[in-house]
């Protein structure tokens, strides 16, 4: 018995919407809830291989997602370039598009971050390996902008070897010295030292030098066991015994009776000489004080007698037989 046809059309149509439904899901979960989310698109050239890195990896600034690869390819399939020499080395780049969200990370003057020394490199996240695509701020002197033969159709972010390529480049380097190095040349003449060098230890200068250090211990031994080392120390300690017996003796001399009588009477005669000085300081003022009168006196029969003699030296006749002096004048009443 046939079914009703319209059960058969609502069975199609419930198998279309679920089939749209998966097909959005699966669109939404590829774009990570990118819709209605502006982003900023960039480009890089990468010279080392992207093993592991596909379109949709995370892009990331010191760990934190900022956005999302959209294209990886070479550039000489997105750009179409002549071929040449000088143009041979720039197409064999790998060009990595890649979206940033604007409320993430806004990106407003790309050339003054570019020359502060924002980079681009491959990355891996610890054990797991997932690979993603790295941007950080480095050193621009160590690691200057490439110059490409092409317009970038997209901001160009400039791009550094990954980690993993800057330690197999050293090492690389370091096999390449190693092979450039003559290791027999190493080899001979480094067994040519030791020759020589056992050549003097057996007869040469190194040889004589030891036999005289040799000597010279000997001697040096002879010698301190010459020395009279116990007299000395015999006679360091009878002076350390007799230092302690003139310290104790000292000792008993300041505890006994008549040091400390005579240490008492110190601030007594301290006191008296104080005394002495003050009363003898009394003294001197008053002999000052009772001189000081005479010695004026003394002064001016002096200056009477130095003008007598100046007066005889001048005038002797006059002075000796002249007329008195006149009377001095009387007030009349």
């Amino acid at each position: 018995m046939a079914k009703p046809p319209n059960t058969l059309f609502l069975r199609v149509g419930m198998l279309a919407l679920a089939t749209i439904a998966l097909a959005i899901g699966f669109i939404l979960y590829l774009t990570a809830g990118q819709f209605g989310r502006q982003s900023d698109y960039f480009e890089t050239y990468v010279g080392e291989s992207i093993v592991g890195l596909d379109v949709g990896a995370s892009v990331r600034f010191r760990g934190v997602q900022i956005g999302r690869v959209t294209e990886i390819s070479l550039a000489a399939a997105i750009y179409d370039m002549p071929e040449s020499h000088a143009n041979r080395a720039a197409m064999q780049l790998v060009v990595i598009r890649f979206a940033v969200e604007r409320a993430v990370a806004r990106i407003t003057s790309l050339d003054d971050m570019i020359a502060a020394g924002l980079r681009t490199r491959i990355a891996s996240q610890g054990i797991t390996g997932v690979t993603y695509l790295e941007i950080d701020i480095l050193d621009p002197r160590r690691y200057p902008p490439i110059q490409v033969p092409w317009k970038p159709r997209y901001d160009h972010v400039p791009a550094v070897p990954s980690t993993i390529t800057q330690v197999t480049s050293a090492a690389e380097q370091i096999l390449r010295r190693l092979e450039a190095l003559d290791i027999e040349a190493l080899v001979n003449n480094a067994a040519g030292l030791m020759a020589d060098l056992r050549r003097q230890v057996n007869g040469g200068e190194v040889a004589i030098a030891l036999r005289e250090a040799s000597e010279t211990l000997t001697e040096l031994r002879a010698e301190i066991r010459k020395a009279r080392f116990e007299d000395t120390a015999a006679e360091l300690r009878d002076a350390i015994h007799h230092l302690g017996e003139a310290g104790r003796s000292t000792q008993e001399l300041m505890s006994s009776r008549e040091v400390r009588d005579a240490l008492a009477r110190i601030p007594a005669a301290v006191t008296a000489l104080e005394q002495t000085l003050r009363t003898a300081r009394g003294t001197t003022a008053d002999l000052q004080a009772d001189l000081s009168p005479l010695m004026r006196d003394l002064r001016s029969s002096v200056a009477n007698l130095r003008d007598t003699t100046e007066a005889l030296r001048r005038n002797p006749s006059q002075t000796l037989l002249g007329a008195p002096p006149p009377p001095p004048n009387r007030e009349r009443r």
